[in-house]
C-alpha cells in the first residue's frame, strides 16, 4: 500500500504546474503547532499560473446553459453563506498579535528579495482563466458520485457538479485542476484537486466538503483539496470583496519549500525536510504594520490592507508568496501586478495558537 501511495504521489507532482499536489499520507495524529512527521510527497517549488503583468482584454469563459456561475459571487462575509463564521480563525484579526519568534528565519526560506504575486487577474494565461474559478451551484443540481485517488482522506460526497463547472487553468489544463462549487442554499463548499470528467464520470485526487456553518476542522492529520488540510475557498480574494472596499478574512498563499510539520488551523503537512527554518503549512504571515501602501493603486491597496489586517496562510508549496484569488474581467492587472512592490521582508510570521478554542476546532477568540 505504500509504494502504491508513494508512486500516485509522484504522478499527481509531476502533473501538477501550479503549487504541489496534496501529498498522500495516513491520519497523523498530532496537536497543534507542534505536526509530527508526514510521509509527504515531493514539494517541488513548481510555478502557478503566472499572469500578464499588463491588463487583459478578454472576459472570463462562463458555462452559458445550466447557470453554474463562475468567481464573480459575493465575497466571504459579505451575503448569507459566503464565508465561514466571524468567529473562524480565517476571519480573525491579527495585527496586534506579536511576531513569532522564529519569523526571521521563515521569512528568509520563503524569501525575503522575492515579490508578492497576486495569482489571479482578468483575462486568460496559457489558455485558461488566471485564478481559482467558484462555480456557484444551482437550485435543484443533481449530485454525482467522484472517484478518488486518496480515498481514505476523501469526503465521499456525493457532489453537485454542475456542467460547465470552471476546472482551474481551463478543461484542458495540466496543472493542479481545483474545481471549487460553493451551494449558497445548503451552506457548504465542495472543493477538488486533480479533477477530471471522465467517460465513466468524475475523478479526482482529493475531495473535501465543508459546512460554512461550522467551525469544524477535518480530522487531525487528513489533505482537503489542499497540502494543508484547509478550505481553498476561504483564503480566496474576490473581485466583490475589492470592489466593496474591503476583504475580512485571511489570504491563501504558496512557499516554495515547507516543513514536514503543521500548525493550527491546518490539519495536514506537505514537506519533505524537518528544517526548523521551514514553515509549517498553516503558518500566519503578515504584512509589517509600517509599511507604507497608500501609494498603491486601489485594487492593490486593499489587498494589502487585509495582509496587514488578517495576513496569509501557507496552504500549499508552490512559488514564493503568490496569493490566490478568483479569475474576473473587473481585476486591473496592471494594479495587481503592483504588488510585487511587497517583498519578503515586508512581512513576518505571528503564532495563532492562543486564539485558539479547540484544537479540532477553527472557531477563535
Amino acid at each position: 500500500m505504500a509504494a502504491r501511495m508513494s508512486a500516485l504521489v509522484l504522478a499527481l507532482a509531476v502533473a501538477a504546474c501550479g503549487s504541489t499536489a496534496p501529498t498522500a499520507a495516513g491520519p497523523d495524529a498530532v496537536g497543534p503547532n507542534a505536526a509530527g512527521p508526514n510521509a509527504a510527497g515531493p514539494d517541488a517549488a513548481g510555478s502557478s499560473t503566472a499572469g500578464p503583468s499588463t491588463s487583459a482584454s478578454a472576459g472570463i469563459g462562463a458555462a452559458a446553459t445550466a447557470a453554474p456561475s463562475a468567481s464573480t459571487g459575493a465575497g466571504p462575509g459579505q451575503g448569507s453563506c459566503d464565508g465561514f463564521p466571524a468567529d473562524n480563525i480565517w476571519r480573525a484579526d491579527v495585527s496586534r498579535l506579536p511576531a513569532d519568534p522564529a519569523s526571521a528565519r521563515y521569512i528568509a526560506s520563503i524569501g525575503t528579495a522575492s515579490g508578492v504575486h497576486a495569482d489571479f487577474g482578468s483575462g486568460t494565461w496559457d489558455g485558461g482563466p488566471i485564478g481559482i474559478p467558484v462555480t456557484t451551484v444551482p437550485a435543484g443540481q443533481k449530485s454525482s458520485t467522484v472517484r478518488f485517488a486518496y480515498a481514505g482522506e476523501s469526503d465521499k460526497g456525493p457532489y453537485p457538479i454542475p456542467a460547465g463547472a470552471a476546472i482551474e487553468g481551463g478543461p484542458q489544463a495540466d496543472g493542479d485542476r481545483h474545481v471549487v462549487l460553493h451551494d449558497p442554499v445548503a451552506c457548504k463548499v465542495y472543493e477538488l484537486f486533480a479533477a477530471e470528467h471522465r467517460s465513466d464520470g468524475w475523478h479526482a485526487g482529493s475531495g473535501a466538503v465543508f459546512d460554512l456553518r461550522s467551525d469544524r476542522l477535518r480530522p487531525a492529520g487528513w489533505t482537503s483539496a489542499d497540502a494543508a488540510g484547509l478550505s481553498i475557498f476561504a483564503g480566496l480574494v474576490r473581485y466583490s470583496e475589492v470592489a466593496s472596499g474591503h476583504i475580512d478574512h485571511a489570504i491563501r498563499v504558496t512557499v516554495p519549500r515547507s516543513r514536514t510539520s503543521y500548525v493550527w488551523p491546518a490539519r495536514h503537512a506537505a514537506g519533505q525536510s524537518a528544517d526548523a527554518a521551514l514553515p509549517p503549512m498553516g503558518l500566519r504571515l503578515r504584512l509589517k504594520a509600517g509599511v507604507d501602501v497608500s501609494k498603491l493603486p486601489k485594487q492593490a491597496r486593499i489587498v494589502a490592507e487585509a495582509m496587514k489586517k488578517y495576513g496569509l496562510i501557507v496552504a500549499d508549496n508552490g512559488s514564493p508568496w503568490y496569493i490566490s484569488g478568483t479569475p474576473d474581467s473587473h481585476w486591473d492587472n496592471d494594479a495587481l501586478h503592483a504588488l510585487g512592490g511587497l517583498t519578503g521582508s515586508d512581512f513576518e510570521a505571528v503564532n495563532v495558537s492562543t486564539l485558539m478554542v479547540s484544537a479540532n476546532s477553527a472557531a477563535a477568540r
